[in-house]
Order: C-alpha cells, then sequence, then structure tokens
C-alpha cells in the first residue's frame, strides 16, 4: 500500500508529540527571615492592624502639581525608557530561548542545467537526477538535528529565562517606584529651600535696618564701633546665605528637570514646605512584614532564585545522552511538470544519540556549580527580606519621633522669636549690649532654619515609606511569556 506525503511526513516528526521530564529539584519559596511585625517601642507608632494596602502615587502625593510632573517624568524619564528596553530584550529572549524546543523546519529548491558537451550551468547549490542531458529539478524540506527534550534540559532551560525575564521587570519598577519618590524628594527639597530663601531674605533685610540704627547711634555718640561691625556680620551672613539658597534653588530645579526628562512648567512648583506637608498623605503600614514581599526587588530577588533552581535541572539534564532526530522530504524530477508526483517523491530520516562517558567530573561539577550558584541566589532572596525590613523599620522610627521633633522646633523658634524682640528693644533702651542682641539675632535665624529642616525630614519620612515598602500598584508589569 502506498503512503499518503502526510503520512510520511508524520513519520520524520515523532518528537512533536514527547514530553519532557523536568530534572530540575521542586521550588519551595523560603520563609521570609524577619519577624512577623514590626519593632514596637518609643520611637515606632503603633500599626493598624490592616494589612497594607495596594494604592498607586495619586493617593499619597495628592498635590495635583506634583501628580502633572510625575505624570511627565513617567512619560520621558531616560532610565524609565532603558529599563523598558531591558525588559523588551529580555522578553524576547525567553523566546530565543523557548524556539530551541521545537523543530526547526526548512525549505530549499534548486534546478541544474547538464550539457555533457558544453560543461554544465547550475540554478541553485543542491544537484537533482543526474544521468540525462537537460534540466533537473528538485524541492526539499525537513527538519534539522531536532534535538528529544527527555530530561528537560530545554524546558528549564525556558524556565530560568523566563524567570530572569520577570525579575528584569522587577528591577524596571523598582526604576519607577524609585523615580516617583525621588521627584517627590526634589520637589519637597524645593519648598525647603525656597522657604530657608525667605528666611534669609527676611533676615538680611532685618540686618540692614540694624545697621542703619546701629549706624546712627554710632553717629550720635551713642553706640561704639564695634556694634556697627557685627551688626554688618549679621547682615553679610545673611546676604552669604541668601545668594547660596538662590543657587540651592536653580540646583533644585535643575534636578526636577533631569527626572523629569524634560522642560517643565515651573508654576507647578510648591511655594513652601507647608503645603507639600499638607498634601502628602501618611501610608500605613500593616503589622505583618510579609508586605515587604510586593517589594519589586524582593520579587526580582526571588524571581533570581526561581532562575537558579531551574538552571539545575539544565545541569543535570547534562549529565544524560543528548537524542536528536533529523529528516528530510524531497522530491526530485528531469521535468517540472512532474516534479510533485508521487514517483519523484524521496524521503530521509535518521537518529542521532550522543553521551559522554567520561569528562573529568566536568558535567557532575556544572550541577554543584548551579546548585552553589542557587545557595547563593537563596541568601541573597533573604538578605534583601532582611535590608528591607531594616529600611521600613528604620523609617517608621523616624516616622515615631517627628512629632514631637516638630513640636520642639516650633516651641524653640517661638522662643528664640521672642527673646529676640525683647533684646532688640533692651538694646534701643541702653539696656543690653549689642553683643546680646547679636546673638538672639543668630539664634533665631538658626532655630527658623531647623524648623524648616524638621518640616522638610517629615515630608521625607513619608516619601520615604512609599518607597521601601513599595505597594504602588500603578508600578505593575505584565508577565514575561
Amino acid at each position: 500500500m502506498k503512503l499518503s506525503h502526510r503520512t510520511r511526513l508524520a513519520v520524520f516528526l515523532p518528537a512533536a508529540a514527547l514530553g519532557a521530564c523536568s530534572m530540575a529539584p521542586k521550588y519551595v519559596q523560603p520563609d521570609a527571615p524577619v519577624p512577623v511585625s514590626w519593632p514596637v517601642g518609643d520611637a515606632y507608632l503603633t500599626q493598624s492592624e490592616a494589612a497594607l494596602p495596594l494604592v498607586s502615587y495619586t493617593e499619597i502625593f495628592r498635590d495635583e502639581r506634583l501628580q502633572a510632573l510625575i505624570r511627565q517624568a513617567l512619560a520621558n524619564n531616560r532610565d524609565l525608557r532603558v529599563a523598558a528596553a531591558n525588559v523588551a530584550a529580555a522578553r524576547a529572549q525567553v523566546r530565543v530561548v523557548r524556539s530551541d524546543q521545537f523543530p526547526e523546519l526548512g525549505v530549499n529548491g534548486s534546478a541544474t542545467y547538464t550539457d555533457r558537451n558544453g560543461g554544465a550551468g547550475s540554478g541553485g547549490v543542491n544537484g537533482g537526477v543526474s544521468g540525462a542531458d537537460g534540466w533537473s529539478y528538485s524541492a526539499q524540506g525537513g527538519v534539522s538535528s531536532f534535538e528529544l527534550d527527555l530530561f528537560g534540559k530545554l524546558a528549564n532551560a525556558t524556565q530560568a529565562q523566563r524567570n530572569a525575564a520577570l525579575s528584569t521587570e522587577s528591577a524596571a519598577r523598582t526604576v519607577r517606584l524609585g523615580l516617583v519618590a525621588d521627584l517627590a524628594r526634589a520637589w519637597s527639597t524645593y519648598a525647603a529651600d525656597k522657604d530657608l530663601l525667605r528666611i534669609a531674605q527676611e533676615t538680611a533685610q532685618n540686618a540692614q535696618r540694624s545697621v542703619e540704627l546701629t549706624g546712627a547711634l554710632l553717629n550720635a555718640g551713642v553706640a561704639p564701633r564695634t556694634d556697627l561691625r557685627q551688626a554688618q556680620q549679621i547682615l553679610e551672613t545673611a546676604r552669604g546665605d541668601l545668594a547660596s539658597q538662590k543657587s540651592a534653588l536653580a540646583q533644585d530645579i535643575n534636578a526636577i528637570r533631569l527626572l523629569i526628562g524634560a522642560e517643565f512648567d515651573q508654576t507647578l512648583l510648591p511655594d513652601g514646605i507647608d503645603q507639600v506637608n499638607a498634601s502628602l498623605a501618611m501610608l500605613p503600614a500593616g503589622t505583618r512584614s510579609q508586605v515587604l514581599l510586593r517589594r519589586p526587588d524582593v520579587i526580582g530577588a526571588e524571581y533570581d532564585l526561581r532562575a537558579a533552581n531551574a538552571d539545575i535541572g539544565v545541569a543535570r539534564a547534562q549529565l544524560f545522552p543528548s537524542i536528536s532526530l533529523t529528516g528530510l522530504l524531497g522530491f526530485a524530477s528531469n521535468s517540472l511538470s512532474s516534479l510533485f508526483t508521487d514517483g519523484a517523491f524521496a524521503a530521509t530520516g535518521s537518529g542521532n544519540a550522543s553521551w559522554s562517558i567520561f569528562n573529568a567530573g566536568g558535567k557532575a561539577a556544572n550541577v554543584d556549580v548551579a546548585k552553589a550558584r542557587r545557595d547563593a541566589a537563596l541568601a541573597t532572596y533573604e538578605k534583601t527580606i532582611q535590608t528591607a525590613f531594616r529600611e521600613v523599620a528604620d523609617a517608621l522610627a523616624d516616622q515615631g519621633t517627628l512629632a514631637e521633633r516638630l513640636r520642639s522646633a516650633q516651641a524653640f523658634t517661638e522662643a528664640a522669636s521672642d527673646t529676640a524682640k525683647l533684646t532688640q528693644a533692651r538694646y534701643k533702651q541702653g539696656i543690653d549690649s549689642y553683643l546680646v542682641n547679636l546673638d538672639a539675632q543668630r539664634s533665631l535665624y538658626s532655630a527658623r532654619r531647623a524648623e524648616i529642616a524638621v518640616r522638610l525630614a517629615s515630608a521625607s519620612n513619608r516619601i520615604t515609606l512609599y518607597r521601601v515598602l513599595g505597594g504602588d500598584q500603578a508600578s505593575e508589569t505584565s508577565p514575561a511569556r
């Protein structure tokens, strides 16, 4: 009985129906190497019992101006573009590695003209039917050296590459999360520096009036020349700080411009640090530290661990024989019209098995290498979780003391302001020396700057908690396939 072309083709492609076993050890997610709850004590706030919700940056950074700048940064930031390109490359590499699991089909054709008296001319690289003068034609197609994945080497290689791609995506989410936090921090720093500029301007104006007053007293023979020189010291100090703050504001704008990756509307910048703190929502931490498993760097470390686990399966499979198949279906004829008839059909098939009997323990050592790398990936995963726990605990420690620090700074500023007013009045009445007045003015200036620093620290703490808890749902991306 004559076989059809479809039946013949099926003879040479049996591997497509074969399954493969896996030599990789079963992956078991490690327990998180941190306590199940955050530290509690004098430096820590009592935490909510509810688990940390998944939120977007718009729920934490509520000022529409900052949200507009964040949207612009997400569209233009160059680091994000690099991260996106790396993700695209990693996803494509998964398809490259996965393609080894499937047969590669190829076709070619040729036409050859033979003239025994005058030589031969060829229209292709492969010869056809020989023996007679004239044209001969051939067409061939088949599978070239397809490896049967009986021990899961190729499947585990694909799995390892897929996990590597997912790790790359987690790194991209880390970049995105960091960009949002860095931009919010730069925005807050600009606000604080603008307040410091305002303080320097007011101090310079007050110092200028003090110089004018002291100069008048000196001319009247009431004040010594040392009073004037001391007043001039405060004035020049304020002028120097004023220049420094102008430079700081320009640098803040440059930093924001770099984060955004383009020019931006400077009317979107805040007027002061109080505006920033009023617009930042508190991000409550859950009592259980398992929330850290949502952090992109922790997710990436786990995917690296999964990839290392799959690499063990690849190394183990190399200890077993490699079996590959080659099949070729073709047609050859002296006439183009009869090229695809049954009489012109030819088929060949072959199988090949290879097994390294002795290689001085090299392949077994590859398994040990893969296991050692898996152990290193496990340690890295655990260290990443421990680091994340420490970062959140540090931020909570700050949060627990910031309210008292701010209250103290406000009280100190109020007391320094009152002292400065009283000493100024006593100096004008000749009761106190100008040195006492000078110390009071310096103390007030330092107190106002210190209060701004605490307010900035409060804003930075909320931004830090947003970043270290890593729960921005908008930073998620689709998994690699």
